[in-house]
């Protein structure tokens, strides 16, 4: 949800060998191309794998439009026009490993369950919010952006207005209300399969080899921060949490992850800093080998 920072990553030795090319997917305020955040991230991941492809995605035509879409921009149509633009790319045609970071890391899932071609082989999200959010303590972008947002979450995030407006509001998710939450959520609400079980869904997020999820044990910016481990609110009230585990999400597997991790193919890994403040012994630790399994 905010700009990435890059720590001082570190290189690792060069290899021979022919990695599976990597798609990634920017956080709210950030674009594509940033010298100081995705494209520092695209540049280095590059060289780690031996020069294997790396897209880091735009969502517009511009730099500009890229930002912008990610306040405003359905996040529906922002996966449709990701899987167009996949599915045009002659690199990404055997398969490919994504990896988000912020809310891009939700947008994947969202794009995995709805796109399957070309197959996701891997999933990373670094600080995803794949139970929403409640609260929204910081905006990263501009003056203009931020308070078009307050204005926006002010006139109720669910009505149908907010809704068609503001990427955001698709996936705030409300513990004192998931009758409105479930009834009105345009994106995460279908997603985790909370109205109506799509079988494909299911399927289709199957089908990746191995999701991550990366939480920030300090992070100011999401709301529950245990959101990026598939966490939330126990409902009806805004304190006491519950896990993955707990949810009706993991009892009636209604994504596959219950089926995913017994089978060994979903990691939890947890980082002691704020949001998106990744140190460079994790990327040579833990994310560079997870890219160069798959």
């Amino acid at each position: 949800m905010i700009t990435f920072l890059v720590l001082g990553i570190a290189l690792l030795t060069p290899c021979t060998a022919s990695y599976t090319p990597v798609v990634l997917w920017h956080g709210m305020g950030d674009s594509c191309c940033n010298p100081l955040s995705m494209g520092s991230v695209k540049k280095m991941i590059s060289k780690e794998l031996d020069g294997t492809y790396v897209l880091s995605l735009m969502i517009g035509d511009s730099i500009a439009s890229d930002t912008t879409n990610g306040f405003f921009m359905d996040v529906n149509e922002q996966i449709d026009f990701v899987c167009n633009t996949i599915k045009k790319d002659p690199n990404l045609q055997n398969g490919y490993n994504a990896m988000g970071f912020s809310q891009g890391g939700q947008f994947l899932r969202g794009l995995a369950q709805k796109c399957p071609q070309p197959p996701m082989k891997q999933l990373i999200s670094v600080g995803g919010q794949h139970q929403g959010v409640y609260g929204f303590p910081h905006c990263p972008g501009s003056w203009f952006i931020c308070k078009e947002v307050d204005k926006l979450l002010d006139m109720g995030a669910y009505t149908d207005f907010v809704q068609n407006r503001l990427v955001q509001a698709q996936y705030w998710h409300d513990p004192l209300d998931e009758e409105k939450y479930r009834t009105h959520s345009k994106f995460i609400a279908d997603v985790n399969q909370e109205v109506t079980v799509n079988p494909q869904y299911k399927q289709n997020l199957m089908r990746v080899s191995n999701i991550t999820f990366v939480m920030f044990d300090k992070d100011t910016m999401v709301v529950p921060k245990e959101s990026e481990w598939f966490g939330f609110y126990k409902p009806g009230q805004a304190k006491e949490l519950m896990t993955l585990q707990e949810s009706e999400i993991w009892k009636q597997d209604k994504l596959g992850l219950k089926e995913m991790d017994s089978q060994g193919r979903l990691s939890f890994l947890k980082i002691e800093a704020d949001h998106l403040r990744v140190p460079a012994a994790f990327w040579t630790d833990e994310i560079i080998p997870r890219l160069k399994a798959n």
